[in-house]
């Protein structure tokens, strides 16, 4: 079943050249669309559906988030990746979602996009906005992956149960957080045990949370969901 998106982004989508038959050149890191940073893999074929990643960002987080730098980490062949650019308050939700959808539309009009494998990303602070996107709109993507950004407990979203309990969510945390931090990560665990939803859930030691292992991981994980098959991972914990 094709996701559904919200009415504005798919009556853009009508109005545009199916993806197949468009002959989109390769576009690097280098490139913008309209403030929004895009990364082309390598090897790029017009004519095959890919999986888009969009990544929200830490508006706080330092070093500043790189996609030419983070994307290789992850797969330079596998993924179309998109950076939207937020006109407004990152902290804003409707500035956030109007930035999300802008992005994807201008990656779909200029590449082939598989429509259920959209899949967000979050570092930080950005991890729980993709988290709140994600259950607002659960058929709009194929799954959503936090990196240290904790799940936003007191938004009440799972309004849309039903469809959120077939949406994959994996959350990359750390073993060396605070007692606080571990209590919000129990409260998480027991609120997806009693809804019946499914989180995957990684800990990592260190802090970095864009390493090429964890990086590695999602790169993983996401092609287990894209591919539907079994892809070898490391222990569920890293100490």
């Amino acid at each position: 079943m094709s996701r559904r998106f919200p009415k504005q982004a798919a009556a853009r989508r009508r109005n545009t050249t199916p993806a197949r038959s468009r002959q989109a050149a390769p576009v690097t890191a280098d490139d913008w669309l309209g403030g929004d940073r895009m990364f082309s893999p390598m090897g790029f074929e017009p004519g095959y559906d890919y999986p888009l990643l969009v990544w929200l960002t830490d508006p706080e987080s330092h070093p500043t988030f790189n996609l030419s730098r983070v994307m290789p980490r992850v797969s330079l062949r596998n993924f179309v990746a998109v950076e939207p650019m937020v006109d407004g308050s990152p902290h804003d939700v409707d500035s956030l979602e109007q930035a999300v959808w802008r992005a994807i539309d201008r990656v779909t009009d200029r590449v082939a996009i598989h429509p259920d494998r959209i899949f967000l990303l979050g570092t930080g602070a950005g991890g729980s906005a993709a988290f709140g996107m994600a259950c607002r709109h659960p058929q709009a993507f194929g799954g959503v992956v936090s990196l240290g950004g904790p799940f936003p407990l007191d938004e009440g979203l799972f309004a849309r149960l039903h469809d959120i309990r077939s949406l994959p969510m994996l959350l990359c945390c750390h073993g060396n957080e605070s007692a606080a931090a571990a209590r919000h990560t129990d409260r998480t665990l027991r609120l997806f045990h009693a809804a019946g939803a499914a989180l995957a859930m990684r800990i990592y030691s260190g802090r970095q949370q864009l390493s090429q292992s964890i990086l590695g991981d999602v790169n993983r994980w996401l092609m287990d969901e894209i591919c539907g098959a079994s892809v070898p991972m490391r222990p569920a914990c890293t100490r």
